[in-house]
C-alpha cells in the first residue's frame, strides 16, 4: 500500500519509501509525543489520563493546526512497529484509561499491523481512534474490531471553506461518510460504570470565528443522520496559530455569543449528550511538541 499511496482521499499514488505526498510522511512511522494526557473529553481523559500517541504529519494541512509543529513541519521520531507495539503495553502499565492514536491516518497499515500484535499479545485498555475523519471508507473498514472508539472531527460543513482553510474542498462528503463508516463499526458512545468510555463514537466540532465551520449546518447533519443520541464534543479552544495570521478572519479567538449559538441550537435539536468547553483562546492544553528529530526507541518514552 505504501508504494502507491492511496490510503486517504488525496490518493498521491507515490511511493513512499523513496517520496512523500501530501502528507509529507514517510514510510517509516514517526511519532513525536507518547504520553498520559488529560485535555480530552471527560470519558476519554477519566482520572488517570487518556494513553496518546501523537504521529507526525498529517493528511489535511489545517491553516490554523495548533499542533503545526507535528502535523505540517513533521517534527518527530521514527519508531520501529516493534518498538510502537511495546510502546501500547507501557503506556497500558502506567494506569492509562484507553490508548488514544492521534492523527493516525497515513500510517493505518502499519498501525493497523501493530494493533493486531498488541491485541493478540494482551491490549485489553479501549483503543481510541483520534482523527481529521478525512479518511477512506475502505481504509477504516480494515479498522473494524481493532478500534474501540472514534473520536473524529467534523471540521466544515462547508466546501468552500474546507477547501480555502484545509485544501479539502470535499471535505464535508468524505468525512461524513468516514463517521458514518465508524458509527456503523462501533455505534452510540458506550460508557461504564465510571462514566469512562468503553466503545463507541464521540463527534468533535471545532467553532471558528464568524461562523466559518459552519458548526450549526454540522449539528442539523448530524441530528438528522444520527439522531439524538449521537455523542457531541462542542470545542470552544480555537486561538490563531501556524498560519492562521494570513487570513483576518482568522485572527482572533471565538466570542461568547458566537459559541452560546451553537450550545443553544444543540439543545434546541435535543441532542442528548453534548460536552461543553470554557472559552479558551490560549494554547494551555496544546502539548509540547518536541522539535528535534531522532530515532525513537523505548528510551523515549515520556511519562
Amino acid at each position: 500500500m505504501l508504494r502507491d499511496c492511496r490510503i486517504c482521499p488525496r490518493e498521491c499514488g507515490i511511493n513512499r519509501f523513496s517520496e512523500t505526498g501530501f502528507c509529507q510522511a514517510p514510510a517509516e512511522l514517526k511519532i513525536n509525543l507518547a504520553q498520559l494526557h488529560f485535555g480530552e473529553e471527560p470519558p476519554i481523559s477519566g482520572t488517570r489520563g487518556s494513553a496518546t500517541v501523537f504521529f507526525s504529519h498529517c493528511n489535511m494541512r489545517c491553516v490554523f493546526c495548533q499542533n503545526y509543529l507535528i502535523s505540517q513541519k513533521g517534527h518527530g521520531h521514527t519508531i520501529s512497529e516493534a518498538d510502537l507495539v511495546d510502546l501500547f503495553f507501557a503506556l497500558q502499565e502506567q494506569g492509562a484509561h484507553n490508548l488514544n492514536l492521534v492523527t493516525p491516518t497515513h500510517y493505518s497499515p502499519q498501525v493497523q499491523s501493530a494493533l493486531e500484535i498488541a491485541k493478540s499479545g494482551g491490549l485489553k485498555i479501549p483503543v481510541v481512534w483520534n482523527s481529521s475523519a478525512y479518511e477512506k471508507v475502505e481504509t477504516l473498514q480494515r479498522l473494524e474490531g481493532l478500534v474501540d472508539i472514534y473520536l473524529p472531527d467534523y471540521k466544515y460543513a462547508h466546501k468552500i471553506y474546507a477547501g480555502k482553510y484545509s485544501h479539502a474542498a470535499d471535505y464535508p462528503m468524505v468525512a461524513l461518510a468516514a463517521i458514518k463508516e465508524m458509527y456503523r463499526q462501533v455505534g452510540n458512545l458506550q460508557l461504564n460504570d465510571e462514566a469512562l468510555a468503553e466503545r463507541g463514537i464521540l463527534i468533535r466540532l471545532l467553532v471558528l470565528p464568524h461562523s466559518l465551520a459552519g458548526t450549526k449546518k454540522s449539528l442539523n447533519i448530524i441530528y438528522d443522520e444520527f439522531g439524538t443520541n449521537m455523542a457531541l464534543s462542542l470545542m470552544a479552544q480555537y486561538y490563531p496559530a501556524a498560519d492562521a495570521y494570513r487570513y483576518p478572519e482568522l485572527c482572533r479567538g471565538i466570542e461568547p455569543g458566537e459559541y452560546q449559538e451553537v450550545v443553544e441550537l444543540a439543545s434546541d435539536l435535543g441532542l442528548k449528550r453534548v460536552y461543553v468547553q470554557q472559552l479558551s483562546s490560549d494554547d494551555l492544553w496544546t502539548p509540547k511538541f518536541k522539535s528535534n528529530d531522532s530515532t525513537m526507541t523505548k528510551t523515549h518514552y515520556q511519562e
